[in-house]
């Protein structure tokens, strides 16, 4: 998405790349597709959706800012869990401002919220808090848990604000754009992330199991895409898609009576592709057991979680 006002005169752009980071849940793929205006990185209500760095670009009059999504810090069991705490820590690293965003759940000592403030803490960049969710929370609230954060000055600023609202993200880009330095645009203006659309396809259908599938099976749930191929003649995308699970029961489960579950699956994600692309989508969806996959070191590589 590009901004629509006029570059300030006398003035250079910014740009620079911007951690979010929180535990699981706290809103921060929202705040990334709000601030875009585009579903970049897939969003349901349950946690630890994202598993993988996701680049939302974001351009406008003032400058240039890529967004680094990051899976929510949690207290990893499985390798794959290990991975996606890897991969925060990689994101927090490689950034010019690191933001940590809360939100109206308690803020436990010894619990998830530790191991956020770890991260944070070994950085030497500037650092924001957000508290999201203020429309659940009552603006009260929020300003308390903010001041309360704030007095352990680890922050260069705090903001408040509600992601799904819209509320508070102009002051949060106003105050973004007044840390980062001057720069040039790493990316075309037009482009709003750096992932193909053979990942794309692949996060889309995981977003649809997540929808579909009971509360705990879509963790034991990954998506290899086999085969990505475009025919711009008939306009036309054909994908080939391996979802992997690690028993036979789940296989079922994936399945459904009839096969009605994973149709709706493939239904709903092909519907999704097409909007997202502007051609016809040809989705074919094959599930397999791989065994406790998600604590497979070399099997997780073979997914890309490595």
């Amino acid at each position: 998405m590009s901004g629509t006002g006029k570059e300030p005169e006398g003035e250079r752009r910014k740009s620079g790349f911007v951690a979010l980071l929180g535990r699981p849940n706290v809103g921060k793929s929202t705040l990334l597709n709000r601030i875009l205006g585009a579903k970049i990185a897939i969003v349901t209500p349950k946690p630890q959706t994202t598993r993988d760095r996701i680049a939302g670009i974001y351009t406008e009059p003032r400058g240039q800012i890529i967004f680094l999504d990051s899976p929510g810090i949690h207290h990893a069991r499985r390798a794959l869990n290990e991975y996606m705490i890897r991969t925060a820590e990689r994101i927090a690293a490689e950034a010019d401002v690191v933001v940590h965003i809360v939100d109206d759940r308690p803020l436990v000592e010894g619990k998830e919220e530790s191991l956020v403030r770890g991260v944070i803490d070994r950085v030497s960049v500037p650092r924001l808090l957000v508290v999201n969710k203020a429309d659940r929370m009552g603006e009260t609230e929020a300003d308390r848990k903010r001041k309360g954060l704030m007095e352990r000055g680890r922050y260069a600023r705090g903001l408040i604000l509600s992601a799904t609202k819209g509320r508070g993200v102009a002051e949060f880009l106003d105050c973004l754009f007044g840390i980062l330095p001057e720069g040039p645009a790493y990316y075309p203006e037009d482009e709003l992330t750096d992932l193909p659309m053979r990942f794309i396809a692949k996060e889309v259908i995981r977003e649809k199991l997540f929808e579909f599938l009971s509360e705990e099976l879509p963790y034991s749930v990954a998506v290899s895409i086999e085969e990505y191929k475009e025919d711009p003649e008939k306009n036309l995308i054909r994908i080939r898609a391996e979802i992997y699970v690690e028993r036979e029961s789940q296989k079922g489960m994936v399945i459904g009576r009839g096969g009605k579950v994973l149709r709706n699956i493939g239904t709903a994600a092909r519907q999704e592709l097409e909007k997202e692309t502007g051609e016809r989508v040809y989705l074919d969806l094959f599930v397999k057991v791989e065994r406790d996959w998600s604590r497979k070191e070399t099997m997780l590589r073979r997914l890309g979680y490595a």
